[in-house]
């Protein structure tokens, strides 16, 4: 399907889609809620869609990037599902460059992710899930950095919740840390263009996240404003290294660390960091990064949120006090 035609299918779908039922979030386990992350992802297969995606950041080479992304994760069965993401990038020459000329615009490579749940262990909080990210090279503006080969990255995801510690952990139960790495395999070795070699590229991720929902429901009620109650602070960071065909090229390591929180509620979320490069070469100035990101599986439980094949899990019960499984009541 022509580029085109898959950003103008995701845009109809944002608008066409109407709220059905109340079911259960979509990257729960045991008592512990995952949020979909801003830089990195969630350890779980999910129907959700991002958008947008507003960041702004200094990464570029060119000068300050602009980018406005969107992202779509369907499943297929209970288990297994797809995600389709694109990014659309204004570069803006920095003002102290000197450079003369108008600034670049157009689509970064579409990208395409399968992804499989290896495991959802309730008791101890922990989910484990595998996937194959693919960027489509020559589906994006070269103009914006969009290179013409594609890349394949086999993927692997975790969270652990510390909900499992003792009671007299206290506020450490509410924590929770997700993390993924992955290995980027570009489907050329040469850089015509520039005559350069293609790195293979380790890539990977990780965050560290306070759930005041989960202290609220499974360690202890403080009494707080409903508001702060539906908080999640947290801190990503995102790099990556090349490891092979480098022949030439520096071995640096790149990345940000973005701290920041998130709201959740029953059907949506809305989150903010910074994103601070940890080097030079990761980009010259701190940078935002803000999102919407929708919980189909529970808007639409009966529709477009549920797998294409099979049944989807039963909805959890809402928590009645700290002593009860189940589902956290957010409320929005």
């Amino acid at each position: 399907m022509p580029t085109r035609m898959v950003r103008a299918a995701l845009a109809g779908l944002a608008i066409a889609i109407v709220p059905l039922a109340n079911a259960n979030a979509h990257c729960f386990v045991g008592g512990r809620f995952f949020p979909a992350m801003l830089a990195t992802d969630d350890p779980c297969v999910a129907d959700e869609m991002s958008s947008p995606t507003v960041q702004w950041n200094s990464a570029n080479p060119n000068g300050r990037e602009h980018d406005v992304g969107g992202d779509f994760a369907k499943r297929i069965t209970e288990n297994f599902g797809i995600t389709v993401s694109s990014t659309w990038t204004r570069v803006r020459p920095p003002a102290d460059s000197g450079t003369v000329g108008p600034s670049a615009y157009g689509f970064q490579n579409l990208v395409t992710t399968a992804q499989f749940q290896v495991l959802k262990d309730a008791p101890s909080e922990l989910a484990l899930l595998a996937g194959a990210i693919f960027s489509w090279g020559n589906s994006g503006a070269a103009g914006v950095g969009a290179v013409p080969w594609s890349t394949i990255t086999p993927t692997f995801y975790f969270g652990k919740g510390f909900g499992g510690l003792p009671d007299s952990a206290g506020f450490m139960r509410a924590f929770a840390v997700t993390g993924q790495v992955g290995y980027e395999i570009p489907t050329t070795s040469f850089d015509l263009v520039s005559g350069n070699p293609v790195p293979q590229n380790l890539v990977w991720g990780t965050s560290l996240q306070f759930s005041m929902p989960y202290l609220r429901s499974s360690v202890i009620d403080l009494g707080l404003p409903d508001f702060i109650n539906h908080l999640i602070p947290i801190v990503e960071g995102q790099f990556a290294a090349p490891v092979a065909n480098k022949s030439g090229i520096d071995f640096v390591i790149t990345g940000t660390v973005n701290p920041g929180v998130i709201w959740v509620g029953n059907y949506f979320q809305v989150g903010v960091e910074a994103i601070v490069p940890v080097n030079r070469a990761s980009g010259t100035s701190i940078g935002a990064i803000a999102q919407l990101h929708l919980y189909l599986d529970d808007m639409f439980p009966r529709g477009i949120g549920r797998p294409l094949l099979g049944n989807a899990a039963p909805p959890m019960l809402p928590f009645g006090n700290a002593s009860t499984p189940g589902r956290p009541p957010f409320g929005n």
